[in-house]
Formats: structure tokens, C-alpha cells, sequence
């Protein structure tokens, strides 16, 4: 890690800390719906990260943070029912859903930058 691309190191951190949580969700929990959910997606959003600032244009990255974008609202929804389902207690899904709203807003920041106006909120 301990690069200079914020967003891409942030997401990596973050994917980590999903990881985490699918085994957690997986082996005390004895959830697997959800919890294949949010691996998808909670990890998807690095993945398309990186693969965004190894882009082939500016279309392309653009392309690529947009669905790191989708991907951190998805996983901002699956947090926030396995807090209100009660799966995950609140000081847990609390810190996630910070780290992951930070995301959202870096993602933002990048896209309205890269559009030239404010398209996303």
C-alpha cells in the first residue's frame, strides 16, 4: 500500500475490512445470503478502482469510477440492513458505514471534477 492515490488506497483498506467481515458473517452469524452480497460489492468498488487508473482512455476511467461509485451505494445499502437486521451491532456497522460514505464522497469529488460540473450527489 503506501501509495499516493488516496481513493485507490482507501478502497483497498476498506476491502480488507469487508473481507473480514464475510467471514465473520459467514461463521458466527451462519449468514450467507447478505454476506455474499456486500463481499461483491464492498470489494468490487477497489477492483474497479484500480482497474480506473489503469484505463485505457479518460472514457474508460471515467467508466470505471462510475461503477466503483454504484458499487459503494450498494454496499452502503447492505451495511445499513445487516445494522438494522440486527446482524451487525451498531459500533460495527457505524465505523463501516463511515468508511464507506468516505468512499461515496471521494468517488464524487473525482467524478464531478472529471465531468466538469456537479452531476452526482
Amino acid at each position: 500500500m503506501a501509495g499516493n492515490n488516496i481513493v485507490l488506497d482507501k478502497s483497498y483498506l476498506f476491502a480488507l475490512r469487508i473481507v473480514k467481515l464475510y467471514v465473520y458473517l459467514r461463521s458466527e452469524k451462519k449468514e450467507f445470503h447478505l454476506s455474499a452480497q456486500i463481499i461483491r460489492s464492498g470489494t468490487s468498488i477497489g477492483a474497479n478502482i484500480e482497474e480506473a487508473t489503469g484505463g485505457s482512455s479518460r472514457r474508460d476511467f471515467k467508466a470505471k469510477l462510475g461503477i466503483a461509485y454504484k458499487e459503494a451505494r450498494e454496499t452502503r445499502y447492505w451495511i445499513k440492513l445487516l445494522r438494522d437486521s440486527g446482524l451487525l451491532d451498531n459500533k460495527l456497522a457505524n465505523s463501516l458505514f463511515k468508511d464507506c460514505e468516505e468512499l461515496i464522497k471521494l468517488l464524487i469529488s473525482i467524478l464531478n471534477t472529471l465531468n466538469g460540473k456537479k452531476l452526482l450527489n
